[in-house]
């Protein structure tokens, strides 16, 4: 494929842009559907005129179909979507980029979607599509598996893109909420993402960060926590995200004197309670019934994902604290921690 793909841009280039630009519109369709002609010049960044044709010609290859309500990806085109992902990344050096990132981080299989989380919602809609994807592979073995999930907006995209029956699966959150927005907390993304598999779901009613005396007295009078925590610590995968430290330091709404404690110590990257530096080392941990970063260790398979040029520092802190055996992530994101990391040698 890379042969063929080197010959198309030397000879033809401007049927690699053509392509690629046919396939961002299916893309941004897809996400944001139905959408009107002119709310989807504005998001791919062409001209309506140059849509217009662009659009016509997808409608009458019926991968594009139209409604007084706006546009909408055909099944067909669904379909030329999941079969053009890795062409186009190839197309557009992506795939150097993954090999690059995974060999810089000692990670198994990295994947890039191109774009920008920061300035395109449709990114991290990507991102969550596709480790839907890696997920549903993992699970298609038929054996039994125990899965445990994170919270966060990427999480939450990543469960509304699972589809699929598998009724030997549990799935449990990997730690207890927030407090925040209950739609992405990680009980409510484990309920989402059970429903779509026809699998079975456990729920862990313990809230983040509560004191080492108050954790332990609920393991020790509640079996039911008890029975729950024992399942998590018994997953075989996990699928998490990974956030910045301020952000996550005030989602669990934290004194500003220790927030101000954690930025002047380094922490950069937040997974599972543990604020981590850029290089890796641990600054601060908070108490929870759920997994932490040393759990990790005993767990088959690892899939993290977060994307953002923001985001690089937090990535490559986590990636760095912890073992990840796939990540999915965003070309800003990988060229930042790129960045980053050679500046570090």
């Amino acid at each position: 494929m890379d042969t063929i793909i080197n010959l198309q841009k030397k000879i033809v280039p401007e049927l690699t842009d053509l392509l690629v630009t046919r396939y961002q519109i299916l893309l941004q369709v897809s996400h944001e559907h139905p959408i009107g002609r002119r709310a989807l010049s504005v998001k791919v960044g062409l001209s309506e005129r140059i849509l217009r044709a662009q659009v016509d010609f997808l409608k009458k290859s019926g991968l594009l179909e139209f409604s007084p309500a706006g546009m909408t990806v055909t099944d067909e085109g669904m379909g030329i979507l999941a079969e053009l992902a890795d062409y186009v990344r190839k197309l557009q050096g992506i795939s150097f980029l993954e090999k690059a990132l995974s060999e810089a981080l000692g990670i198994k299989q990295v994947v890039i979607i191109t774009g920008d989380c920061d300035e395109d919602e449709v990114v991290k809609q990507e991102i969550g599509r596709t480790c839907a994807k890696i997920l549903s592979k993992l699970l298609a073995d038929g054996e039994k598996h125990i899965v445990a999930v994170s919270g966060g907006t990427t999480m939450a995209a990543m469960a509304a893109n699972v589809f699929g029956t598998k009724p030997n699966t549990v799935v449990v959150p990997a730690r207890g909420g927030l407090g925040d927005n209950v739609d992405l907390q990680a009980n409510t993304i484990a309920t989402v993402l059970a429903q779509r598999l026809g699998a079975t779901y456990r729920q862990l009613y313990v809230p983040d960060s509560v004191s080492s005396d108050i954790m332990n007295s609920i393991l020790k009078e509640d079996v039911g926590v008890r029975a729950v925590v024992d399942i998590i610590k018994r997953a075989d995968i996990l699928v998490h995200g990974m956030g910045l430290a301020s952000v996550m330091a005030k989602h669990r709404r934290m004194s500003e004197e220790l927030v101000d404690k954690l930025m002047a110590d380094g922490a950069v990257g937040e997974a599972f309670g543990q604020y981590c530096a850029i290089d890796g080392r641990p600054v601060y941990l908070t108490n929870n019934a759920g997994l932490m970063l040393q759990d990790l260790d005993n767990i088959h398979t690892i899939i993290g994902m977060a994307g953002g040029k923001s985001k690089a520092e937090a990535i490559l802190s986590i990636t760095r604290a912890s073992r990840q055996d796939i990540l999915v992530t965003d070309e800003a994101a990988a060229n930042e921690i790129m960045r980053l990391v050679e500046e570090h040698v």
